[in-house]
């Protein structure tokens, strides 16, 4: 009995994992090409997107919730619209990350960026996510 429920929070947290990761390659592939802000080398079809998707997905699970409580004064004073700037320096991390394979310039568009990550991060823990975990239960 213990095994089962070992393996169902496994694949509970697969599921969660390629989620966000659809999601969030999705998001980066659109946005590169409707804004030349963002590159994206296609040369081997959305690997580089997906990849840059599994970076973000790390740095949002791992350097997100630090960088929030850093600057959780500057989000309690702005009212929360300095959250999406933690996204955007997760953007900016990830072009650093990969080089010429994923380029992300300009402030504006990368806060846009950002905000689409931020709903989607909503929308898939609360739509999604969180049904399937207490379906499992």
């Amino acid at each position: 009995m213990k095994m089962i429920f070992v393996q169902d929070k496994k694949i509970n947290g697969f599921i969660d994992w390629l989620i966000y990761i659809i999601g969030y390659t999705i998001i980066l592939i659109v946005m590169s090409i409707l804004f030349k802000s963002i590159t994206i080398d296609n040369s081997l079809f959305g690997f580089w997107a997906f990849v840059a998707s599994i970076i973000i997905y790390i740095l949002n699970r791992t350097i997100k919730p630090v960088l929030f409580l850093l600057t959780l004064p500057i989000t309690g004073l702005t009212l929360g619209l300095f959250y999406p700037f933690i996204n955007v320096f997760i953007l900016k991390i990830t072009d650093w990350t990969l080089g010429n394979y994923f380029k992300a310039e300009g402030i504006f568009i990368l806060f846009f960026v950002a905000v689409l990550i931020s709903i989607l991060n909503f929308m898939m823990s609360k739509i999604v996510v969180e049904p399937i975990i207490r379906r499992s239960k």
